[in-house]
């Protein structure tokens, strides 16, 4: 979800620039900084940023340059002839020496001399301002769908070495089993007891069956599948695939905790390595 976006749009002698840059959020965090005479546009920027990026930290820059000198501040030039006049006129009744200096600043402080006139903003420097801003929306959304293409084609790489992990703890289940029956008839003869086989021999398939894993290597298979069909088919798969990497996690931690064999835990370690760079890309996945 991180990436940059510029875009840039004129309208008259001025030229309006958005910059957009987009971190990593579980959900839409916006920020849009703008002139305060443009305020007008914010709204439509705001819906135009939540509608091409989605999700994401969004930090929104909107600012504007001009060749011409603009200012909102005017003198009232009869207002400051009459304070002047006044001021003079104290002056001399008070045989009080005008200084130019001093009479100009004691003018400019009066009341209605400076006023502050409200510019009006144009319904086109408003589409000049939507324009910069979905060029620059477009721009960090091809930034993104570039990065994306990168991550989903590492997530696959991953997915297919934790299928290789499940298909190489295959070899050990058949031995693991004997291994088991070994150990449990060494520690009943062991204790030097009478044991009937028939029913010992019972007891060892309950207790082997409880250590099967073949229930958790189908759900496993077919939820490497579906995170492949999701990654290829969705616009924006990343929080579905974040559910499928949770799911894989529980096959892979039952089949962890019913191994029972050093040989195959070890390839579930692996596996949960892998599982675990997938669980941090997904973050990065629109």
């Amino acid at each position: 979800m991180t990436g940059f976006g510029k875009g840039e749009a004129t309208c008259g002698d001025k030229k309006f620039r958005v910059e957009l840059r987009s971190l990593n959020s579980k959900q839409l965090d916006l920020s849009v900084k703008i002139p305060s005479k443009y305020r007008a546009a914010e709204a439509e920027v705001r819906a135009i940023v939540a509608r091409e990026l989605q999700r994401g930290k969004v930090d929104c820059f909107v600012s504007f340059e001009t060749s011409v000198v603009e200012t909102s501040a005017h003198i009232n030039a009869a207002a400051f002839k009459a304070y002047a006049d006044e001021l003079r006129k104290v002056c001399d009744d008070s045989l009080v020496a005008a200084n130019g200096d001093s009479l100009l600043m004691a003018v400019m402080r009066m009341p209605d001399v400076v006023t502050t006139e409200e510019q009006e903003v144009s319904d086109e420097e408003i589409r000049a301002i939507v324009a910069a801003t979905e060029e620059a929306a477009k721009q960090l959304d091809a930034f993104r769908v570039q990065e994306g293409a990168i991550l989903i084609a590492d997530l696959l790489k991953r997915i297919e070495l934790i299928e290789e992990y499940r298909r190489a703890v295959e070899p050990y289940e058949s031995t693991r089993v004997e291994v088991i029956k070994n150990r449990i008839r060494e520690n009943i003869q062991k204790l030097s007891i009478d044991v009937d086989s028939a029913r010992l021999e019972q007891e060892m398939i309950f207790y082997i069956e409880k250590l099967d894993i073949t229930e958790e290597k189908v759900r496993l298979d077919n939820h490497c599948n579906y995170f492949r069909e999701v990654a290829a088919t969705e616009d924006a798969p990343g929080r579905k695939l974040g559910f499928i990497a949770q799911e894989l996690g529980r096959e892979i931690n039952t089949m962890g905790s019913k191994s029972n064999e050093a040989n195959m835990q070890r390839l579930v370690v692996q596996m949960k390595d892998e599982l675990e760079k997938i669980k941090e890309q997904v973050l990065n996945i629109l």
